[in-house]
């Protein structure tokens, strides 16, 4: 039996400086795995306590409101933010999510929270209607914004079914059931049914815009004819209230709050996933797929 060498000894002072590098890169380990999982609770980028302002952002077509909502309604509960600066950079999108998120934007300022819109290169249908419900709004010169109006976009195939000899068969239960079939022509009947309701849809736009900005329903009309406004032309018009960036943003808001200096600013960091990898800002939040039925939209034509 070889004897334990002398705890002095070159062979024992070696086993105790690997047992210590051992026992160092085990912490070490468990302190990555921490820091990792505290990552995935607190993603927010400003600093714990203190007061500061939120940033988030609504960017691509509007298609989905659930992300927006959430995140805005945890900043809506969290004491230490002030105000949210909203950064939009959307051409708009569909009705309901743009109409859901206004509504947010109304309930978090009914709570005290301050909202100041950011537009960036385009804030325009659906992006400007939920601008509208802020504090402010603040945009650059160049901003393409406006666009207050609705679109209806029907693909009508039959032309192309005829070249090659498919028929489409349908079976309804009510004279307009099809409406919209991307197989068939649209008769002026069904033309003028689907016209009124784009008529009703752009009146709710008109009135949110004028409720929002505190403007007379008929100046709006006035502007609601569909057409793009620069940034400018939008200050000159009353759609906007001031002309500058994101920095003259987050100053803008924090004079409302009351911040002096520098103010801290946070915001969520997007997760990684596959789905928002797999999608373009083209496609913004919402699920990528082929159009298909009859689909209102907040949206400028591009």
């Amino acid at each position: 039996m070889t004897p334990a060498p002398p705890p002095d000894s070159p062979p024992a002072r070696a086993t105790t400086s690997l047992w210590r590098t051992g026992r160092l890169v085990a912490l070490l380990i468990v302190a990555v795995f921490t820091a990792v999982y505290l990552l995935t609770l607190f993603d927010e980028s400003a600093p714990f306590g203190g007061k500061h302002l939120a940033l988030v952002r609504i960017e691509g077509v509007i298609t989905d409101s659930r992300e927006t909502i959430d995140e805005l309604e945890r900043y809506a509960k969290d004491p230490s933010v002030l105000g949210i600066v909203l950064r939009i950079d959307s051409p708009g999108g569909a009705v309901v999510p743009a109409q859901e998120i206004y509504e947010t934007v109304n309930r978090l300022r009914a709570d005290g929270k301050k909202v100041v819109v950011s537009m960036g290169t385009v804030a325009a249908s659906g992006g400007y209607y939920i601008a509208a419900a802020s504090d402010k709004i603040v945009a650059s010169p160049g901003t393409m914004t406006g666009s207050i109006g609705v679109i209806m976009e029907i693909p009508n195939v039959e032309g192309l079914m005829k070249k090659v000899g498919v028929d489409s068969i349908v079976i309804k239960s009510g004279l307009h059931k099809d409406t919209g079939s991307p197989f068939r022509q649209m008769n002026p009947e069904e033309r003028a049914l689907l016209q009124s309701v784009l008529d009703d849809v752009h009146q709710q736009f008109i009135e949110a815009v004028a409720k929002g900005r505190g403007l007379e329903i008929v100046d709006v009309t006035r502007l609601a004819d569909g057409r793009v406004f620069t940034g400018r032309q939008a200050k000159a018009a009353g759609l906007v209230d001031q002309l500058g960036d994101l920095r003259d943003a987050i100053h803008a808001a924090a004079d409302l709050v009351h911040i002096e200096g520098e103010p801290e600013v946070v915001e969520t960091q997007p997760r990684f996933s596959l789905k928002g990898l797999l999608q373009s800002k083209m496609f913004g939040n919402g699920v990528v797929g082929f159009p298909t039925g009859v689909r209102l939209e907040y949206r400028m034509a591009f």
